[in-house]
């Protein structure tokens, strides 16, 4: 669907050494930043203590935190759950350390921004947690990659889903590098955010293929690398226009939606960034460098004998 009506004549191929150059060191840069700084992950996969506890007016969560850091308490995750009344804390900490004691002066910390806050839950979540949590989510990564190399397979033809597959890892290496780079906290809600660029970058490909696929049929005079220039200039203002209203409804979430929601917000703005560019330079310049052909794309012939019914 064209969302307006411009007509761009713009040569994608003229610059792809340059996209091909950008793209590798993107990547190299950050594979390096996660082999040498790594990732820094939440309380989620590192352990700690999650307390909750419940006030019985509206609290606000700047007091809290700004409480907690004068107390020397830092790096804390103070969110609500629930309502704006009930507020749970994430603190790193080892196993070792005592739950009471922590607790106890958690609890004498919220007291002192309100005397009526009660403690409703208070545990560890060990190292162990997080680090099946970490594996976990790379095993859904990998499946998720996996399917859709399937998918795209069965629905086009195997160099495109070679692409497609392509164009996600290189938004997802990309995603988590920058992460890794300015070291950004890791949590459970930008794994998510990580898995639903996939699903962004995935369909932004898949409209771009439709759209080959149906040039490749009716441009047969063309050039493969013509029918794709041109499949992707017919579909620049649908690009364009989801790119950029998706773009303004995340920087409205990070702006407005406050430190719960910050690292899935940037996750998603990154992914959605990266994933706009790959779907244009890496899916369709992948399918191209494995010479796919509008022969590719045509349904089986019946054998003549077949056809005749005649047995060879």
């Amino acid at each position: 669907m064209d969302f307006f009506k411009i007509e761009s004549q713009i040569d994608f191929f003229k610059v792809r050494k340059i996209a091909y150059a950008v793209s590798l060191g993107l990547i190299v840069i950050s594979i390096a930043s996660l082999a040498t700084r790594g990732l820094n992950f939440g309380i989620e996969f590192r352990g700690g203590v999650v307390i909750e506890a419940g006030f019985p007016e509206t609290v606000e969560l700047e007091p809290i935190r700004a409480a907690l850091e004068a107390d020397g308490i830092e790096r804390s995750i103070v969110q609500h759950f629930g309502s704006s009344r009930e507020v749970s804390i994430q603190l790193l900490a080892s196993e070792n350390e005592d739950l009471a004691a922590t607790r106890a002066n958690i609890m004498r910390i919220l007291r002192t921004i309100d005397a009526g806050a009660e403690l409703q839950r208070a545990e560890f979540v060990s190292a162990q947690v997080g680090q099946e949590l970490a594996e976990a989510g790379g095993m859904a990564t990998l499946f998720a990659l996996l399917m859709i190399l399937a998918y795209v397979s069965f629905r086009f033809q195997w160099k495109f889903s070679v692409g497609a597959v392509a164009a996600l890892v290189h938004d997802v290496i990309l995603t988590v590098g920058f992460f890794s780079i300015i070291q950004l906290t890791v949590d459970l809600a930008v794994l998510a955010a990580v898995l639903a660029v996939i699903g962004y970058s995935l369909n932004d490909t898949i409209v771009i293929f439709d759209r080959i696929r149906e040039n490749m049929l009716k441009m047969r005079r063309k050039t493969t690398e013509e029918v794709i220039n041109a499949s992707l200039n017919q579909t620049l203002s649908r690009t364009i226009m989801t790119g950029v209203t998706t773009l303004l409804v995340l920087v409205a979430l990070y702006v407005l939606g406050g430190e719960a929601i910050a690292g899935f917000s940037i996750a998603l703005i990154v992914g959605v960034l990266v994933g706009t560019y790959s779907s244009i330079y890496i899916a369709s310049e992948t399918a191209l460098a494995l010479k796919v052909t509008p022969t590719d794309l045509l349904p089986p012939q019946p054998d003549k004998d077949e056809e005749s019914g005649v047995m060879p």
